[in-house]
């Protein structure tokens, strides 16, 4: 019994030294240009109803509710959700708009474990049709995600898929069809 006490005592001081040792806070971010003129594609990433047209995580992991409040693409609207498969139930609220260059949203994922997440997309006009587009995410990283942020890290694990939202945002804007969806949800006003 007494070294059952040691082993389990030597993974509980192991794990803690991982956590104490581990980064609490990441940024990762991608960036793609996009034949269209810049005010086009903000006025698209700015709206939180357009996002099923071109971010991953509807495209295969989202199954339940989203509900909208306040005026779409300006300061302080929210989108409530319930039902994606990882981040279960949260909040998203526009916090920042500096016209034609920054968007900063504040995502509040409530279940499977509270996080605050911020999400930014960054645009620079690179010729009148052509645009490029930074997309960003940066939080912090509580117990127990700093110790899996160690084997599985947060850029391998959600890089991709802003690569992925990237791309979509891309043939979507530059085929300029809503036909191109992902998927589409009710309003769930």
């Amino acid at each position: 019994m007494t070294l059952f006490f040691y082993i389990i005592i030597g993974i509980i001081t192991f794990i803690a030294f991982l956590h104490a040792w581990a980064d609490k806070e990441f940024e990762i971010n991608r960036t793609v240009v996009i034949n269209k003129p810049k005010d086009e594609v903000f006025n698209i990433v700015r709206q939180l109803r357009k996002e099923h047209l071109w971010m991953p995580w509807f495209k295969k992991d989202f199954n339940g509710i989203l509900k909208y409040s306040g005026e779409d693409g300006k300061m302080d609207a929210l989108l409530y959700w319930k039902g994606h498969k990882a981040f279960y139930e949260g909040t998203q609220k526009l916090t920042k708009i500096n016209q034609g260059k920054i968007i900063e949203t504040r995502f509040l994922v409530v279940k499977p474990l509270r996080m605050v997440l911020i999400e930014y997309k960054g645009l620079k006009e690179i010729d009148e049709n052509k645009t490029k587009i930074v997309w960003g995410i940066k939080g912090g990283l509580a117990f127990p995600l700093s110790v899996m942020a160690l084997i599985y890290p947060v850029d391998k694990a959600y890089g991709e898929k802003l690569e992925e939202g990237l791309k979509n945002l891309k043939v979507f804007m530059e085929t300029k069809s809503e036909k191109t969806t992902l998927k589409v949800f009710p309003a769930g006003d």
